[in-house]
């Protein structure tokens, strides 16, 4: 599995590629959270900063759940990138590719990712 296949990019219409979009990844509870918490911290978010293109980034652990739901979530990060040719364009990157093959190790299963065109 690539994050490209993760991220259907040809997907999104038409009118994203000129808003600005971000990455958002929802990572499931690790087995292990304080090896995860490292890894994540020292290795994977560096990787994340050498992403041609990423103009912000943004990462934390949830901590509530405000709806009376499952708490299916144990950490978000978000990755803004100024539209969609420059969030394909990084992705496709050396930098990206790293960063994606990082992911694939540290990811618990039911991890989520997803594009979001944000509003004017």
């Amino acid at each position: 599995m690539t994050v490209t296949a993760a991220l259907p990019i040809s997907a999104v219409p038409p009118t994203v590629h000129r808003m600005t979009v971000k990455l958002v990844v929802l990572y499931t509870h690790p087995d292990n959270a304080d090896a995860f918490e490292r890894h994540y911290l020292d290795v994977h978010m560096p990787l994340v900063g050498k992403i041609p293109g990423l103009q912000r980034a943004e990462a934390g652990r949830i901590v509530a759940v405000l709806d009376g739901g499952e708490q299916t979530f144990y950490r978000a990060a978000e990755l803004y990138f100024a539209d969609q040719e420059a969030l394909q364009a990084g992705l496709g990157s050396a930098e990206g590719k790293a960063t994606a093959a990082d992911y694939r190790k540290i990811a618990p299963p039911g991890s989520r990712m997803f594009v979001e065109a944000l509003d004017d």
